[in-house]
């Protein structure tokens, strides 16, 4: 492996964890609930605050049926974290195993039946070159919107609750969503790099629903670089859970990725994304995965990826420049 390869993704990893240490940490919100009225504002979750998903490259798939798709190129613990020159935080040595997705090469499992026959092909494409220790680019390595789902996969989010909209920060890049509530989607959408969002509450969860997401040069619904079209549709449900529920969705993240635990005696509150992704374009069937999030510590990083344009093939990301100043 290249020094400039491994340099890269050792940047990627601590970005992705840097609040893992204080993952589950308790923390005081930082807003209040949305509402009008007394009542409303009583029946609302309270989702503000920093939330951390301690773990990369990202999804966690579901036990059984259509989901996202993982790693075919496997590694344990004791293995990245060797590779990649970082030291063993848990107790008791690095589990040495069980493999998880081997951050080293991303190789998007192209057999997964929710794939179009060419969007398994382009998978397979980004999978050989990842293998040759070519690296692919994407919207994290070359300074570009994420889109959705691929922000989801930024590490740490905020959210902030208003009475007519929800807007959602990731740390990552410092990208952006605004959500209207209460809304339908336009006849027409013009296509976004994060769609056209609307949401509602539906008891204690925050449903929303995207569309209209802009199909980029480097455009892809994950880190294998599956693609995706202008068809594409998302729904996220967002809700409160306990300690016990949320084990289910570590322990399916812990099957996949390479991740940060939780603290073992906090017992507050966490929070879990439930999504759907359809696109009849690119998939064969609507699939779902989740993120589940601890409390984070309360502190913004800044990560600008722009500060920083060189990937780790020798070249410079794709930023947008312009030819001469616009002001």
């Amino acid at each position: 492996m290249s020094w400039q390869r491994r340099d890269f993704l050792l940047v990627m990893i601590l970005t992705a964890v840097a609040a893992a240490p204080a993952f589950g940490q308790a923390v005081v919100p930082t807003g209040g609930s949305a509402g009008n009225g007394k009542e409303i504002a009583a029946s609302i979750p309270d989702f503000s605050g920093m939330w951390v998903h301690g773990s990369i490259p990202g999804f966690e798939p579901l036990a059984s049926g259509p989901t996202s798709l993982v790693n075919r190129s496997r590694r344990t613990i004791a293995q990245l974290l060797r590779d990649l020159a970082i030291d063993w935080q848990g107790p008791g040595e690095p589990p040495s195993a069980d493999g998880v997705s081997n951050l080293l090469e991303l190789v998007g499992d192209y057999t997964n039946p929710i794939l179009q026959p060419w969007a398994a092909e382009v998978v397979k494409k980004f999978g050989e070159m990842s293998l040759a220790g070519v690296g692919f680019p994407s919207p994290r390595n070359q300074c570009w919107p994420g889109g959705v789902p691929f922000v989801f996969t930024s590490g740490a989010i905020q959210i902030l609750q208003q009475p007519n909209k929800i807007v959602i920060l990731y740390n990552y890049d410092h990208q952006v969503r605004h959500v209207r509530l209460n809304e339908s989607h336009p006849a027409q959408v013009k296509p976004s790099w994060y769609g056209d969002s609307v949401g509602h509450y539906e008891g204690d969860t925050l449903v929303i629903d995207t569309v209209g997401i802009k199909v980029g040069p480097f455009a892809a619904v994950d880190w294998y670089g599956t693609p995706h079209t202008e068809a594409l549709h998302v729904v996220e449900r967002y809700r409160l859970i306990e300690y016990e529920a949320a084990k289910d969705g570590w322990e399916r993240d812990a099957k996949e990725n390479w991740r940060a635990q939780p603290r073992p005696n906090y017992r507050g509150k966490y929070l879990q994304l439930q999504f759907t992704v359809e696109d009849a374009g690119a998939f064969t069937t609507p699939w779902t995965a989740t993120m589940t999030y601890g409390r984070g510590p309360g502190r913004w990083a800044e990560a600008v990826c722009a500060e920083n344009i060189k990937w780790f093939p020798g070249r410079d990301a794709a930023v947008p420049q312009a030819d001469k100043p616009d002001f």
